[in-house]
């Protein structure tokens, strides 16, 4: 027992410290490159990207997903429905619910205002609007040269609304990912998951790290995030420990939903902001199928011991 005790104490400030270097690592790395290097600089984050795009597809389809639809599986096994899903599209369709309230209230503050002078209630599209604000009326009609640096302000507010959503959605999964070490009476099993852990949480706050960076987030909001996200692992591993003392049905049953819901979250905001986001983008499309896919391989041969 104490040596199980050990390995989950040891997993516990490992996946801390790790998950603060990997966390801060994008932000300074940001800083450093573009303050020397434009050109490569953008090559560079462009191909991170793409492979932090795949490892969040492998992570949602190989992980999350997976773990969350077994575990329903288990504890709702009695009933002759695939509630695994079901409770996984709750998830779904509460961030999509969130998402498009928050883009409308956006969209009617933008066109009812107009440097304090009202505008006609009839929409039109959100690039519409920003060029109205921000260009000159000779300008209006020129179309931008580069598509892609001509973005709306609210791209960057629904951009980082979704890194927030991936940002609860992945500290959900990590309390789990920290449960199932926690909740280990085998010192093999406990020392196996751990080592899958510490893999899988590195290469996952890596990349939200990007994420964040990419929204434009400020760096004190981005601190409080990697802050909280390094703590999530080691408290669902502190609750495992103490949940083993006395372990009920009810617990289990609580833990599965919760991380059925979480798993919606992470379905939605993977398919719907990161994959577009890279698929969408004209630039070296065939290099960014790449690494996305060697982003997702790490993920499947994670699977193998996870």
């Amino acid at each position: 027992m104490d040596q199980l005790l050990d390995v989950k104490v040891g997993c516990l400030v490992a996946l801390l410290f790790l998950t603060l270097i990997c966390g801060f690592a994008p932000p300074f790395l940001n800083w450093y490159m573009k303050s020397r290097i434009t050109a490569t600089y953008e090559i560079i984050i462009c191909l991170i990207s793409s492979f932090a795009a795949g490892i969040f597809l492998g992570a949602c389809l190989l992980h999350v997903v997976a773990d969350a639809l077994t575990d329903i599986a288990t504890e709702l096994a009695y009933i002759n429905y695939p509630m695994g899903e079901l409770i996984l599209s709750f998830g779904f369709f509460f961030v999509l619910f969130i998402e498009r309230i928050v883009l409308q209230i956006s969209m009617r503050s933008q066109s009812s205002s107009h440097d304090g002078i009202p505008l006609p209630s009839t929409p039109t599209s959100p690039e519409a609007n920003f060029s109205e604000k921000s260009e000159p009326p000779s300008e209006i009609a020129m179309p931008p040269e580069d598509p892609h640096n001509h973005i709306h302000p609210n791209t960057y507010s629904l951009s980082s609304f979704r890194s927030l959503i991936l940002f609860c959605s992945l500290s959900v999964h990590s309390v789990f990912e920290g449960l199932a070490i926690g909740l280990q009476s085998k010192y093999a099993s406990a020392l196996e998951i751990a080592i899958a852990v510490l893999i899988h949480k590195g290469i996952i706050v890596f990349s939200l790290s990007l994420k964040l960076v990419q929204s434009m987030v400020t760096p004190v909001w981005l601190a409080i995030y990697i802050i909280i996200f390094s703590l999530m692992s080691p408290i669902g591993i502190t609750i495992g420990i103490v949940v083993t003392l006395k372990k009920s049905n009810v617990v289990t049953l609580v833990q599965a939903i919760l991380e059925g819901i979480s798993s919606g979250t992470f379905v939605y905001v993977t398919f719907l902001e990161i994959l577009p986001a890279e698929l969408n983008t004209g630039s070296k499309p065939l290099l960014r199928l790449c690494f996305i896919v060697i982003g997702f391989t790490i993920m499947a041969v994670i699977a193998i011991w996870a």
